[in-house]
């Protein structure tokens, strides 16, 4: 036992993630900036939302760790996709309980992983729509076309110095 308790307080402290040039680190938080001040002003714009809360850690992923899988278009896309559909489906047939939460957020992370399209803010998407209770629109705006964005930005800003390959095609 009071050797679990070591690798937990060590886990406090030691680091996973590798260390980067302080050139990449402003990039990445420039990179979420831009592309949440752009989608805001989609939203101005257009009269309609293409901001969610959600896009706020899909920034994280896709600006500090582009080459990660989950950090990949069809991942970004197709989890929030998989993970909204799932959370209006339930809501449409069940109460908004402690219960359905877990399910709509488990089922979400379930379909996700089988659909190889695991994209973690995404695992936020039902609560949200469980909690704002937003019609089926909420499908194409904010979803399809606020995470379509998102991804378009990071594929431009990606092509500035210092250059990162996004996506990430590997070795196919």
């Amino acid at each position: 036992m009071k050797y679990g308790y070591r690798i937990l307080l060590r886990s406090l402290w030691d680091r996973q993630q590798p260390g980067q040039p302080i050139t990449v680190s402003i990039k990445a938080g420039l990179g979420g900036v831009l592309a949440i001040s752009l989608v805001a002003w989609l939203s101005y714009v257009s009269g309609n939302p293409w901001l969610m809360a959600p896009f706020g850690a899909t920034c994280v992923l896709l600006f500090s760790v582009p080459a990660s899988p989950l950090s990949q278009p069809v991942n970004v896309i197709g989890g929030h996709l998989v993970s909204t559909i799932i959370g209006l489906t339930l809501h449409a047939f069940l109460p908004v309980e402690w219960w359905s939460l877990g399910l709509a957020v488990g089922l979400s992370i379930a379909v996700m992983a089988m659909l190889r399209v695991t994209h973690p803010p995404a695992g936020a998407d039902p609560l949200v729509v469980m909690f704002e209770n937003p019609g089926w629109e909420y499908v194409i705006f904010p979803v399809a076309l606020g995470s379509l964005a998102l991804v378009l930005m990071a594929w431009v800003f990606h092509r500035l110095p210092p250059r990162i390959d996004y996506p990430n095609l590997g070795s196919k």
